[in-house]
């Protein structure tokens, strides 16, 4: 299996080491490429946080990755990319405005979902703490209703497009060890993530085989589970493995373990990157 990951983020938002510090490690390790997936500013949709690219450094994350790409070539592929939210009503991947960034691609990902009753979204990507804290506050602790909201604003996005990658598809699994918020085998769980996978095969994007939450220490199996793989094979949705990587310690992280989800899934071979061209995301497929 060709190592690469295109789920990589650098000090320019959460991530600990640079630029140029990743991608060394990358070639260190032999990756055939490295991409660059900053979060997207979320100033003007949420206000400014500590995990997001600031609005004023997003040139300044472009001029660096690029530079890199010159650096490197001949030696590691080196991709731009951005993870960007969808925020129902204030931002996501659809947005015209990242189209004209020049971006080899664009990871859609989920992490802030509505309450029923509206008012300010909650964060299912935080530490244990802090989710507890979103959940009581914003959806009064039912955690099957926060669950319900989740796959509601994933299907959302995916209907409105924009994104080569959808990212960590199952994400609002992670705080919910031993199914202590909502249970992940109730009817409607399986009914609504299960909902997503037609959807999925016709947006024709890749899904990442996302080992960021087993590199952390937080679970034990990458996003998505084994059942949703195995539906997404089954509907013939491709996949291509990524580290999720914060740190040069993580490019690579868990890698036998998501080929292994992939050849229990059904799938037998991968899809790697390949850049971009007129305008459109290639992809090769490679054995597993």
């Amino acid at each position: 299996m060709t190592y690469t990951s295109l789920h990589t983020h650098t000090d320019f938002c959460d991530g600990k080491d640079d630029v140029e510090t990743m991608c060394r490690a990358a070639f260190e390790k032999g990756f055939a490429s490295v991409g660059f997936s900053a979060h997207a500013p979320v100033d003007h949709a949420i206000g400014r946080t500590i995990w997001h690219l600031p609005q004023e450094r997003l040139g300044e994350y472009l001029d660096a990755v690029r530079s890199a790409k010159q650096r490197w070539a001949g030696k590691i592929d080196v991709y731009l990319g951005l993870e960007v939210d969808y925020i129902r009503g204030r931002m996501g991947p659809a947005d015209r405005a990242y189209r004209e960034l020049g971006l080899d691609y664009i990871i859609g990902a989920v992490h802030y979902v509505f309450p029923p009753d509206g008012g300010e979204p909650s964060i299912v990507d935080l530490a244990a703490e802090e989710f507890e804290t979103g959940l009581i506050g914003r959806f009064g602790g039912d955690g099957e209703a926060l669950a319900a909201a989740y796959w509601e604003a994933e299907a959302e996005m995916i209907r409105l497009g924009g994104f080569d990658i959808l990212g960590h598809l199952d994400l609002v699994k992670k705080n919910n060890s031993g199914d202590r918020w909502f249970s992940t085998a109730a009817p409607p769980y399986l009914e609504k993530s299960a909902a997503l996978i037609p959807l999925i095969a016709a947006a024709g994007c890749v899904v990442e085989v996302n080992t960021g939450g087993m590199n952390r220490g937080i679970i034990g199996e990458p996003y998505p589970s084994p059942r949703l793989l195995s539906l997404l094979c089954r509907a013939g949705v491709p996949a291509a493995v990524t580290a999720d990587a914060h740190e040069t310690a993580h490019l690579g992280g868990h890698y036998g373990e998501a080929r292994d989800a992939l050849l229990k899934a059904g799938y037998r071979r991968a899809a790697v990157f390949k850049g971009r061209r007129a305008g459109k995301p290639l992809w090769e497929s490679e054995e597993i």
